[in-house]
């Protein structure tokens, strides 16, 4: 069964959906249609289809045939990827969809068959403070702390001919921006801790799913 125009409805789980004749099946909680009337089971037929929709857009880790971290998808996506033998499931997660013919386990971690070559250019990946907070783990390069309120310097400040790239960019507290001022790490003594660098695929992950799961952290701390 392919996942075209139709997948939402494909994947709407069994309980709590009527039938072509008019007729629901057994309801959410265990319950069969003929003790319900016909609003009841038309509020547990809604309720299914929220339920089945809040699934497939939950996110899904994507790992290259290499098992290097590629991006996150919907499970929607997810599901057409494994339909089409595209991809393989490493790690299930909580929930299960049905549907006429088929009962999945809601998918959390897959891997593509094929290698996606990935292009490398560093340079067209758009610098956010939230991904230089991300990459330098939320931490002021400068003095080590982790305060709610940091910032981004550049460690050539621009004024001195520094440029807005990701090796001139660090996390900074804002005591630590203002001593600094727009003077030379040399000058004031004030060198970041790690020298910067472009991020990994992994930063990106972490910033579009915040709440990562247990089962992702494998693979992500091996990139």
């Amino acid at each position: 069964m392919g996942i075209g125009a139709s997948a939402h409805e494909a994947y709407v789980p069994a309980e709590g959906r009527e039938s072509q004749n008019g007729h629901a099946t057994a309801g959410l909680n265990g319950h069969s249609a003929a003790h319900l009337n016909g609003g009841d089971a038309e509020a547990e037929g809604e309720v299914a289809v929220a339920a089945a929709r809040r699934l497939t857009r939950g996110r899904v880790l994507v790992l290259n045939a290499s098992y290097e971290p590629l991006n996150v998808c919907t499970v929607r996506r997810a599901l057409v990827l494994l339909l089409k033998e595209k991809a393989e499931v490493l790690e299930h997660g909580d929930g299960v969809l049905r549907s006429e013919t088929m009962r999945l386990d809601c998918p959390e971690v897959i891997r593509l068959i094929s290698f996606v070559r990935v292009p490398r250019d560093i340079h067209r990946r758009r610098i956010t403070r939230k991904a230089v907070l991300a990459r330098d783990g939320w931490t002021c390069q400068y003095c080590g702390s982790s305060k709610p309120s940091l910032t981004v310097d550049h460690v050539i400040p621009r004024s001195r001919g520094g440029e807005s790239v990701w090796e001139n960019i660090v996390a900074s507290c804002a005591p630590c921006n203002r001593k600094k001022g727009n003077r030379l790490p040399q000058e004031i003594r004030m060198h970041p801790r790690r020298h910067p660098r472009p991020p990994g695929p992994t930063v990106f992950i972490r910033i579009a799913a915040p709440r990562t799961p247990e089962a992702w952290e494998p693979y992500l701390l091996a990139a």
